[in-house]
């Protein structure tokens, strides 16, 4: 059974920084593309950023690109959100998701597998 589990969200002020990781079980982990998404309340879910199974190449939404940086370590089966600059608009449930496809991959629709989601709530 595939499980993914996100960990290191909580309250921060504008300007902080958080890393959040999301630790997966259950799947071939360097057999997949991994992504983050986050959801506002009352917003629909966005694509935050992307990267390949090998780690080699990534992707941003526009809104976080040059702040946020995603990384992964196929040996501990994890990938990472490091989350920089943090404003009052990054307030969400940050979710991690996995796809079982070697290149980039950034429709939520192409994703297999979810985790439950960690709260980040950034304070102005």
């Amino acid at each position: 059974q595939v499980q993914l589990v996100e960990s290191g969200g909580g309250l921060v002020q504008t300007g902080d920084s958080l890393r959040l990781s999301c630790a997966a079980s259950g799947l071939t982990f360097n057999a997949y593309a991994m992504a983050w998404f986050r959801q506002a309340p009352g917003k629909e879910r966005e694509f935050v950023a992307t990267i390949t199974w090998s780690g080699s190449t990534r992707y941003y939404s526009g809104s976080v690109k040059g702040r946020f940086t995603i990384s992964r370590e196929n040996a501990k089966n994890t990938v990472y959100l490091q989350m920089n600059s943090l404003k009052p608009d990054d307030t969400a449930v940050y979710y991690c998701a996995a796809a079982p496809k070697y290149g980039l991959v950034v429709l939520s629709t192409e994703f297999t597998n979810w985790g439950q989601g960690t709260q980040v709530t950034v304070s102005s």
